[in-house]
């Protein structure tokens, strides 16, 4: 369990971290973090920074491909994601169900954005998020409630809705509408929309989502034009 702590200090920085720093995220002793890394390191699962300190390394990306290419939602999904794509021109993501938060495994980008928010892997909290929105509505209420209850509730925008009742606002919605959609929830400057998609009991696995930018789009328009093609795209895969 400490070798996978270990890694998992990276999800928090922003930098390459030293083995003291490592040591202190993981609750270990700098010994401790220090033969972590060093079995780590030859295995390439970590690598050094050109500035100094310790980085994941890329055999981390040989498990992400394993994932990616045993799942068998992401491989029935692609081509869905590709059409959709040419459909919209604008960015078509799907992502992963994982309670609390989701987790981007296929985006297929279509203008100049940001860096990280075209990056597969990266989490985005549940209750923020079309796709985690989308993902909630299809819940029983109680799920849907123990899941917002456990939520982290802190803004990742400044205008990220942290209300409770403004949250369950936008699930009901979602829910009365078969998908949900989200003005700068996650990322400044973007609107999104996001259908669920179901597994055989009705349980929602993860959601497909198109994004735009407020600069050429209103939201209700965008809603208008865009949620036919989630929804029935969510329904293909499910």
């Amino acid at each position: 369990m400490r070798a996978l702590d270990v890694l998992e200090v990276f999800g928090d920085t922003r930098k390459p971290l030293s083995l003291g720093e490592i040591a202190k995220a993981a609750g270990t002793t700098k010994s401790g973090a220090q033969r972590i890394a060093h079995t780590f390191l030859k295995r390439g699962y970590l690598e050094h920074a050109p500035e100094g300190g310790l980085l994941p390394g890329r055999r981390v990306l040989d498990r992400s491909f394993d994932y990616l290419r045993l799942n068998g939602l992401v491989e029935r999904a692609v081509p869905v994601l590709i059409e959709l794509r040419r459909a919209s021109n604008e960015r078509v993501d799907l992502s992963l169900f994982d309670g609390t938060e989701i987790v981007y495994a296929a985006r297929l980008q279509s203008k100049r954005e940001t860096f990280y928010a075209t990056l597969l892997g990266r989490r985005v909290p549940s209750f923020c998020s079309s796709g985690g929105r989308a993902c909630l509505a299809a819940l029983p209420e109680e799920q849907m409630e123990a899941i917002l209850a456990a939520s982290d509730l802190r803004p990742i925008t400044p205008k990220t809705v942290v209300d409770p009742d403004l949250i369950r606002q936008a699930v009901r919605e979602a829910r009365e509408r078969s998908y949900a959609l989200a003005a700068e929830q996650a990322l400044i400057g973007e609107i999104a929309v996001a259908a669920s998609i179901l597994d055989r009991s009705g349980r929602p696995l993860g959601a497909i989502h198109v994004a735009g930018s407020l600069s050429e789009w209103v939201p209700v328009e965008f809603g208008r034009k865009f949620a036919p093609l989630v929804v029935e795209a969510a329904r293909a895969l499910s």
